[in-house]
């Protein structure tokens, strides 16, 4: 017979239990979630982009008008500038031209070539700048001397015009000469005593 064999007829050890869930330790527990990073912002919905490009082309579409009229002003200005010596020369022939009789052509013909003159300075809003009567305006007249005052010249108010200015949408071509009514004072006697008795200087 074959020798029993000592260690079949011990018990098998049993299996070993699963450990109980021991708590994470300090260094096990999970780490805190990561910071959001950092660069540009998400990108913004197409219909908010879309507003505000509509609403750039329109202001830059606003301020290129405004420039555009600002330029188509100044060279109007600019050209009528040119053209204030022709506007003297022809109310100079057109005073002299009035003394010929009413039915002459050439009166005529000066008349009708004033009417389109008229006409032309009108469509540019071609504006004298002094007026007989009216108070003096220093950003648009300049004073070449003085008249006395009288009813239909207050004091303070254009008296007569030399030269006459000019404006239009463009600004000032031209200011207007023009001479200033004054009242006149009667001077002060210089060796009259004052009231106090004492004499004034």
């Amino acid at each position: 017979m074959e020798p029993k064999d000592p260690d079949a007829s011990r018990p098998e050890p049993p299996a070993p239990e699963a450990e109980a869930e021991s708590v994470p330790s300090a260094a096990e527990a999970p780490a805190p979630p990561p910071p959001p990073p950092v660069g540009p912002p998400p990108e913004e919905p197409w219909a908010t982009r879309y507003h505000y490009l509509l609403a750039e082309f329109d202001n830059f579409r606003r301020r290129t008008e405004r420039e555009r009229e600002r330029t188509r002003a100044e060279t109007r200005a600019l050209v009528l500038r040119e053209l204030l010596p022709l506007h003297d020369a022809f109310d100079r022939a057109d005073e002299a031209f009035r003394t010929l009789p009413g039915d002459d052509p050439h009166r005529r013909g000066m008349e009708l070539l004033r009417k389109e003159w008229e006409r032309f300075l009108a469509g540019e809003q071609f504006r004298p700048v002094a007026e007989v009567g009216e108070p003096f305006r220093a950003e648009e007249e300049e004073a070449v001397g003085e008249l006395p005052a009288d009813r239909r010249h207050p004091d303070g108010s254009v008296a007569e015009v030399v030269q006459q200015g000019f404006r239009c949408p463009g600004g000032l071509l031209r200011p207007a000469k023009v001479l200033i009514a004054r009242s006149s004072r009667a001077p002060l006697d210089a060796a009259a005593p004052a009231s106090d008795g004492s004499v004034t200087e």
